[in-house]
């Protein structure tokens, strides 16, 4: 089969691969009908973390169950499923208690030894605790199936820094990134019941989409004329909640200077390049909570689900530009150099 592989910074391949089989009785394997492009991705893809050469990438992705182990029960040939960004076992103490990203059996798509999303089929492991059953009409649905490939990923870590950053009913929220993820957390929140959503940005087409999905307020400055909009917007004081979907230090540092004394912050962005320099007794001395990580998106697959299939949610808009596998270094390079927000893998 053909897979997508990664061999040194800005060498993505398209290989032939060994066709993934059962390997466990608790195993599935999922012909794959669309993967994705993530922005987490891009840092192996740039260099700044580490792959070995002809590791497989990718961990977005949704399909056909094409076979399953003996002992697997929750899902069969032929089903449509959705498949989380890590499996898990969903029985240790971490799955119980909703941590899935910590299950103690888990583990990420493209590990070296294991299949990545972006390949025309996956060997799933913990298949029961990993999989999600999805409306077999959706198949035929190509909009709905865009939307339902970021429950994989994008719309339940949007989700997991909304709730981080406390967002409820009648709240302020300011959102400090324009990707998919801080999209998706526009949508998050006012999914939540945001009354204000501030997102801050500056490629237009993004924050166009951030106010068609719900947000109220664009601020296109950065560093500390984007506090100072933030801070005019809200008669000083800052924003209650505040969602940080970058990663780097100067969004951190955005965030917290954002925040309204007593908020919290939800950060969801995978830090990288180097350490945030964050000031905890900053923190401390104005009683702002940092709440996030690694978000566990499996948990959140079941709440979300419904409010995709009735339309309440429709995030497929974050895609915006397809490819087949061939075309997928395409990708890569396009989302290298913005050219496109995400995209999305269609077999």
């Amino acid at each position: 089969m053909r897979a997508t592989t990664i061999h040194a910074p800005f060498d993505v391949r398209v290989e032939d691969v060994p066709e993934p089989v059962v390997q466990l009785p608790t195993d599935a394997v999922v012909r794959v009908l669309r993967a994705c492009i993530c922005g987490s991705d891009l840092w192996a893809y740039r260099g700044g973390s580490a792959r070995k050469p002809g590791q497989r990438i990718g961990h977005e992705f949704l399909g056909i169950v094409e076979e399953t182990g003996s002992e697997v029960e929750t899902v069969r040939r032929g089903d449509l499923v959705v498949a989380p960004f890590m499996w898990s076992d969903s029985v240790c103490d971490y799955c119980t208690e909703g941590l899935t990203t910590s299950c103690e059996h888990g583990g990420f798509w493209g590990a070296v030894g294991y299949d990545g999303g972006q390949g025309e089929a996956v060997r799933v492991p913990f298949a029961d605790g990993t999989l999600v059953e999805l409306p077999a009409d959706a198949a035929s649905d190509d909009r709905l199936l865009s939307a339902l490939l970021t429950l994989s990923d994008v719309l339940g870590t949007g989700h997991h820094a909304a709730l981080g950053a406390g967002v409820r009913e009648g709240s302020t929220v300011a959102v400090v990134g324009d990707g998919a993820v801080g999209l998706c957390a526009v949508l998050a929140a006012r999914r939540l019941g945001a009354e204000r959503i501030v997102t801050l940005g500056r490629h237009e087409a993004r924050t166009d989409l951030a106010r068609r999905f719900g947000a109220t307020d664009v601020v296109a400055e950065r560093g500390a004329e984007a506090v100072e909009a933030v801070r005019d917007l809200t008669h000083g004081q800052g924003v209650r909640a505040v969602i940080e979907a970058v990663g780097t230090e100067q969004s951190m540092r955005t965030a917290v200077n954002i925040a309204r004394d007593g908020g919290a912050i939800g950060f969801v962005g995978v830090p990288h390049g180097s350490a945030t320099g964050l000031d905890l007794t900053v923190l401390f001395d104005r009683n702002i909570a940092l709440r996030g990580g690694v978000a566990p998106v499996r948990t959140y697959i079941p709440e979300l689900l419904p409010d995709i299939l009735d339309g309440t949610l429709d995030p497929s808009p974050v895609f915006d530009l397809t490819v087949g596998i061939e075309g997928v270094p395409a990708g890569y390079k396009a989302m290298d150099q913005r050219t496109a927000l995400k995209v999305l893998i269609a077999n």
